[in-house]
């Protein structure tokens, strides 16, 4: 459990859930599963079961004993709504989300269709964040499980970008998060896949925050996207002019 986190879009990591199973495409070169066995071989006694789904119960409260507010990325290594995490604890894990209205978290699942299922069931704070990942046109449903859900920030990471998607229907989302693949396999991703998301995004008033490009050494290829960053972060728009609020990307 990290109070610093590497992950450009937060600030903090808990997991009080390791361990998840694939699900998708985006799931093949998994970063947490690699670095699950890592810390197993390691003796990390977190990692024990390697990456099977463990449920660690001790840190439910570790939120809050952090006194300066942060986000927080939710289970940055493994999945809240994965099929074997009981209701009750997820709930419990909400129940802390609640009761630490100082930070702010971000919660973000390939499991929409559970996550819809049990939404009517858990409190939703204005203070969490709910996303879903969506890799390829493959897992566009996800996108419309999300949007019932009374979350006050709905999102979409589109990490690892696998293929174009054009035609996204962001009703109701207010951030997109964009990157490329990383570490070892890394699948390519491509600069019109990038721009057209974009473009969707200033269309609809949806903050961008580019992540990387990825690739074996993500460090070599930066996050720069025609010569800028992009760091959005979801807000109400202030104006009804999409130029007023971002700059676009030159083509």
């Amino acid at each position: 459990m990290a109070d610093n986190s590497s992950i450009e879009w937060t600030e903090a990591t808990w997991n009080p859930v390791t361990g998840c199973s694939k699900v998708s495409a985006g799931c093949r070169n998994c970063y947490a599963e690699r670095l699950a066995l890592r810390l197993q071989a390691m003796g990390n006694s977190r990692y024990r079961n390697g990456f099977k789904v463990t449920l660690h119960p001790d840190l439910l409260n570790l939120p809050g004993r952090w006194r300066e507010p942060r986000m927080v990325f939710v289970n940055s290594m493994s999945d809240l709504f994965h099929e074997q995490v009981p209701f009750e604890f997820i709930l419990r894990v909400f129940d802390t989300m609640r009761a630490c209205p100082q930070h702010t978290f971000q919660v973000l699942t390939k499991r929409s269709t559970r996550l819809r299922a049990l939404s009517g069931e858990l409190p939703w704070p204005p203070n969490v964040w709910m996303g879903v990942t969506v890799e390829n046109a493959a897992v566009l449903h996800r996108i419309e499980d999300l949007r019932v859900v009374p979350a006050a920030i709905r999102f979409l990471s589109c990490e690892p970008l696998l293929g174009p998607l054009d035609g996204l229907s962001l009703d109701g989302i207010d951030w997109v998060i964009v990157g490329g693949e990383s570490g070892p396999g890394a699948r390519p991703m491509k600069i019109e896949w990038v721009r057209s998301i974009f473009r969707q995004c200033r269309n609809a008033k949806v903050a961008f925050f580019f992540k990387q490009w990825g690739g074996v050494r993500k460090d070599l290829t930066g996050r720069e996207l025609c010569g800028r960053t992009y760091d959005e972060m979801p807000r109400k728009p202030v104006s009804t002019k999409p130029e007023e609020q971002f700059e676009l990307v030159p083509t």
